[in-house]
């Protein structure tokens, strides 16, 4: 292999008058060779073309030879020189101790992460403003009764108190409201394909204007619409358009058939407007129909929740005194009236409320958190500081400015805080995705969460102040003409090294008590979680399937009702494997509602109480096993034409009948019909598993045909598949047009019910993990480092005789020190901060022992595990050995 000919020739034409010019050729022709051995013929080629074109147009033109001064010019620093050199070396120092940098950046990213996420649940629905024109002005007006199991029934109110605000109102630009009860509406959607199942939700004609949402495609309702029996139009919703029509703006103006109904399309909301993502997660909307706000609504009692926009400079508190004289009027107008309050509550306040003490916890738990790790990432530039005092130290000899050397610390900082931050946006970015796309927890506006970078920056910018703080340490410990000084004091041992020290494990003990909140924390909530697990709910959840049934037609009498559910319900136990089948209008642990009723021989003027309906067909409490304490089960023989009879659930009757027995006694309803008590049933967990039963009472569908749809239990020791896949033939059979592809278990209500309990307590689990791990590593990095700094005073202990158990002992009594001074001051702070938890904890007290002293065991375990490593090194280490290293 030789160079190119060419080249040869041009570069021996240029050099011909040189005397060095052979030397030259000589030189490059071995330095083609080398480069041919190496990287190949052609690269050797190119680099020689390069050179020899270079030289010979350096003779040819006759370039003037650099003298001293130019060379000095050439080679004087520049800002971007100096700046690229310490950017190398900061880059080296990364390089050099890889497994601290990426440790550091690991830390880093936990903790950004951990905050983002966090964040970015909880700010869309408390800090955020709703995605509505001047929110501010929106408040909810609810209907408010006394006591704790207050259903929905107890907080909406009746629609003729919606039309008296409004004419009497002069707080309010708009008044509106929707019907809360909207879900146990369900339409069947005739189009393409098989029949649907579809949600609809009724709400005043003018709730998107009081809102101020702004249709994407179409327009809002009209008056007339919204009258009783004006034109039915609906409203679609943006991801049932999407999803139906592939988001095609001429669906508007054109009819779908809903329950054999005709329609009109008449809009489509926005994509930033969901419905149930305000007011009712977890219940899937997919259009807008109106509810007519007039006296034929009035009838159903309380079934609307009512919204209002203030006026320009009205404050909630004079829209409450308003309200309040008006309802005082109204009830001296009409004394006999029932269901007439108003509380007034900013908008974002009433949907957030409820979620607020999990919040609270979520937030406080990520910002301890991100303390934690800055603690750690300070301790971990801490535990270095000495070597690299001493490595800048020696720098400023050789002439290094402190400004120069702290651009360097800050630069190697600002690569490790960046690498660490863009780990951390990665994990924050795919944990808020996934909590969006979830379904098991039902908390509003949640499927809107996106990655808050507001928060992300914050998180990321705390960290690395923190690291850039730390890192200077080195810089400002090194004074000027001090050099020597720092040199010698920086030794092993020194008393700077000690204080150095004492500054560290206080960190280890901040780290640990931080920890120790979590820990503490997340142990009640999992004491509170294992005893509303233990509740009895009074049904066995297991092995049961439900669907939600809407026939195609409606039932023009209760007989007919009576004849199809009863053929539904025997034709699906007829199915090999089923063992119980039953129908009520509302599954425990879902939708709620209360009536109003009297004692049959009470004195009118004692004040009415409260009862949870339950309508239900034979078979339903078999169904649910849900077991008779006494009397008789509900059967087909109490129709419309038989006595009208109830059963009550076992601490009911008690309330209703104290020291009675329950059995022959009757009640009244609004309508003045009474009801004889004729079997008693054990307690359910109707509105939830904390919550107590009330009083509920069981009526007969035939008799009380106050439904619009039904849910079908089947209990079954079948596999799944095949469980389904024979009852929707069974119900296919029996109405050919029912959709039946819509079904859960009843342990996927359980599990939705607590989904927001379990969902917090996951969240403080996975932080009181990385808690825990990062107090660990924080114990072991400095315990390392500590032993490495008193090796020779260590060794000269074990040359003056002590023996290895006492040295080990020393190092794990000091680390156990250390974490006993750490628990004892964060077992404090959820004492003191026990209102933040506020109901999350049930059935357990904040000074719950065993919450504490498994807190406490674990703390202790972990940090003499984390210490034990280093007390076994220091155990090893030998006197003579230390000595020569003095």
């Amino acid at each position: 292999m030789s160079p190119p000919r060419l080249a040869i020739a041009i570069l021996a034409r240029a050099l011909r008058r040189d005397p060095a010019g052979p030397a030259i050729l000589g030189d490059l022709h071995e330095d083609f060779s080398l480069l041919c051995r190496k990287h190949g013929e052609a690269s050797a080629c190119r680099w020689y073309w390069r050179e020899s074109l270079f030289l010979a147009l350096s003779r040819i033109v006759r370039l003037p030879r650099p003298n001293r001064w130019t060379m000095r010019r050439m080679n004087a620093p520049t800002p971007f020189r100096s700046f690229a050199q310490d950017a190398s070396y900061a880059l080296r120092s990364v390089r050099r101790a890889p497994g601290f940098s990426l440790f550091t950046a690991l830390i880093i990213g936990l903790g950004v992460a951990a905050a983002t996420a966090v964040f970015s649940v909880v700010r869309p629905l408390t800090l955020a403003p709703l995605p509505f024109k001047d929110p501010g002005a929106l408040v909810w007006i609810s209907n408010v009764t006394e006591g704790a199991n207050t259903s929905l029934s107890g907080v909406t109110s009746r629609s003729g108190n919606l039309r008296d605000f409004r004419e009497r109102s002069t707080s309010f630009s708009g008044l509106t409201g929707y019907n809360a009860f909207f879900d146990q509406n369900a339409y069947t959607f005739a189009g393409d394909g098989e029949p649907q199942r579809l949600v609809g939700a009724g709400v005043a004609h003018d709730l998107l204007e009081v809102l101020g949402v702004d249709p994407l495609h179409g327009r809002g309702f009209t008056l007339e619409e919204g009258l009783w029996g004006g034109p039915r139009a609906v409203i679609l919703s943006h991801g049932f358009w999407r999803q139906r029509f592939d988001g095609d703006p001429g669906v508007v103006g054109t009819g779908i058939t809903l329950n054999q109904e005709p329609f009109t399309v008449v809009g489509v909301l926005p994509r930033s407007f969901d419905f149930s993502s305000f007011f009712t997660p977890g219940v899937k909307v997919d259009f807008l129909l109106p509810f007519p706000v007039g006296s034929e609504t009035d009838q159903w009692g309380n079934t609307m929740v009512i919204l209002g926009r203030l006026h320009q400079g009205v404050t909630p508190e004079r829209a409450q005194a308003e309200l309040d004289a008006i309802v005082t009027g109204l009830q001296e107008e009409q004394p006999d009236r029932w269901g007439l309050a108003a509380e007034v509550t900013p908008l974002q306040a009433k949907i957030a409320g409820p979620f607020m003490p999990a919040f609270l916890l979520l937030s406080a738990a990520a910002a301890i958190l991100l303390l934690i790790v800055c603690v750690n990432v300070s301790n971990l530039l801490l535990a270095r500081s000495p070597g690299r005092s001493r490595e800048v130290a020696v720098r400023k000899a050789f002439g290094a400015s402190r400004g120069r050397l702290a651009r360097q610390l800050v630069l190697e900082t600002s690569g490790v805080a960046l690498v660490g931050a863009v780990l951390g946006g990665g994990l924050a970015w795919g944990a808020t995705r996934a909590i969006a796309r979830t379904r098991a927890v039902q908390v509003p506006l949640l499927d809107q969460t996106e990655m808050d970078l507001s928060a992300y920056f914050f998180a990321a910018g705390v960290a690395f102040l923190a690291g850039l703080l730390v890192s200077l340490v080195p810089a400002l410990q090194v004074g000027e003409g001090a050099e020597a000084t720092v040199l010698r004091t920086e030794a092993r041992g020194s008393t700077r090294g000690r204080g150095g020290r004492r500054l560290r494990e206080s960190l280890v003990v901040a780290e640990v008590a931080m920890a120790c909140v979590l820990l503490v924390v997340g142990g009640l909530l999992v004491r509170s979680f294992r005893e509303v697990l233990r509740v009895d709910l009074g049904f066995m959840p297991e092995n049961a399937v439900a669907w939600q049934l809407n026939p195609s037609t409606d039932f023009r009498s209760v007989t007919e009702l009576g004849v199809v559910t009863r053929s539904l319900t025997e034709r699906v136990r007829e199915i090999p494997g089923v063992e119980a089948a039953g129908l009520i209008d509302a599954l425990p642990l879902g939708r709620n509602r209360s009536w109003g009723f009297r004692v049959v021989g009470e004195a009118e003027n004692e004040e009415g109480r409260s009862l949870f309906p339950h309508i239900v067909a034979p078979g339903y409490l078999e169904a649910m096993r849900v077991p008779l304490l006494a009397g008789r089960p509900l059967s087909w023989d109490d129709n419309e034409e038989s006595a009208l009879v109830v059963m009550m659930n076992e601490s009911g009757a008690r309330q209703v009948f104290p020291g009675q027995d329950p059995l022959g006694l009757r009640i009244r309803l609004w309508d003045s019909r009474e009801w004889e008590v004729v079997g008693v049933v054990r307690d359910v967990r109707h509105l939830s598993p904390e919550m107590d039963p009330g009083i509920q009472v069981y009526f007969s569908h035939t008799q009380m045909p106050d439904i619009n749809t039904l849910d079908l239990v089947v209990r079954s020791q079948l596999p799944m598949d095949h469980a389904v896949g024979e009852v929707s033939s069974a119900l296919r059979e029996i109405d050919p047009s029912m959709p039946t592809g819509e079904f859960w278990t009843l342990e996927d209500s359980v599990d939705r019910a607590l989904s927001a309990r379990s969902f917090t307590l996951w969240i403080l689990s996975v932080y009181g993990g990385v808690a825990l791990l990062l107090a660990a590593l924080g114990i072991y990095g400095v315990l390392a480092q500590s032993v490495a700094e008193r090796s020779p005073e260590i060794g000269i202990r074990m040359a003056l005789g002590a023996s290895w158990q006492e040295v080990v002992g020393s190092v794990l009594g000091r680390t156990l020190a250390l974490a006993a001074v750490g628990i004892l001051a964060g077992g404090l702070v959820p004492l003191w901060a026990g209102r933040l938890l506020g109901t999350l904890p049930f059935g357990v007290e904040m000074t719950d022992p065993v919450a504490y002293g498994g807190m406490a065991v674990i703390l202790l375990g972990v940090a003499a595990v984390a210490g034990l490593v280093p007390a076994l090194r220091a155990g090893r280490i030998r006197g003579t050995r230390a000595l020569e290293a003095l």
